[in-house]
């Protein structure tokens, strides 16, 4: 029987990003080992993502890179979710996501 610290933790990503830039941020996190469920048939690629309106309003002392400085702004974005299972998962998908930005 395998006792509580040798199971790996899990841990959720959620991040949000424009619809053009989810297709290499989901190959950057999965090709890290995001979206892996350990078990019976070892899902891969294990995601959620929905589209919604995100919405700002820069102040005075931002540098926008979209929108104007004190004009209200409404994008479509993704929230993206997976699974990480383990620190070291976790961590490199992060990194990898960083990567994309």
């Amino acid at each position: 029987m395998a006792t509580l610290s040798a199971v790996p933790k899990r841990f959720k990503l959620i991040f949000f990003v424009p619809p053009s830039g989810l297709p290499a941020c989901k190959a950057a996190i999965f090709a890290a080992g995001a979206g892996r469920y350990p078990g019976p048939g070892n899902y891969t690629e294990c995601c959620w993502a929905t589209t919604g309106t995100a919405q700002f309003r820069p102040g005075d002392t931002a540098n926008p890179n979209i929108g104007t400085v004190g004009a209200l702004e409404e994008v479509q974005e993704v929230r993206f979710e997976t699974l990480c299972v383990g620190e070291e998962t976790i961590r490199n998908a992060v990194a990898a996501l960083k990567k994309q930005v």
